[in-house]
């Protein structure tokens, strides 16, 4: 890292945590997102995928700025962040848009209950692809 550390480092001392403490902050607001968007759209057909498209958007920006402020605490490169955070994002939206539909068309699970499953596998994937690629500075 380079930078002083944000205020939430300096109060928890941990950067895992830090890391949790955010992306649980950041999965309430992209759930609320889902959730709101779901509630928006007509009801049947693939309109949950739509859903996670637009909560995406939303969520990403969102924990792009709260990683970079709160847990990572970089200075400088800020697109070049902001394209390796969206790729790390991009590619665990992949994983969400090959599981969500096997989750509910397939094992018949809601569309919630199935976003909250994926979302706890996701959490560990991003830990390391945002500390090791989207915020990595070199020494």
């Amino acid at each position: 890292m380079t930078g002083a550390p944000g205020r939430l480092l300096r109060l928890i001392r941990d950067q895992r945590i830090a890391f949790v403490m955010v992306g649980a902050t950041n999965t309430g607001i992209g759930t609320a997102c889902y959730a709101l968007f779901l509630w928006m759209l007509p009801k049947g057909g693939m309109n949950y995928m739509v859903a996670l498209l637009g909560a995406h958007i939303v969520s990403v920006l969102c924990a792009f700025v709260l990683h970079r402020r709160f847990v990572f605490r970089v200075r400088g490169h800020v697109m070049r962040d902001l394209a390796r955070f969206e790729l790390v994002n991009i590619s665990s939206l992949a994983f969400n848009f090959v599981m969500l539909p096997v989750l509910v068309e397939g094992l018949g699970w809601q569309p919630l209950l199935s976003q909250f499953a994926i979302a706890g596998v996701q959490v560990i994937y991003s830990w390391f692809a945002h500390r090791d690629f989207s915020f990595r500075r070199a020494r």
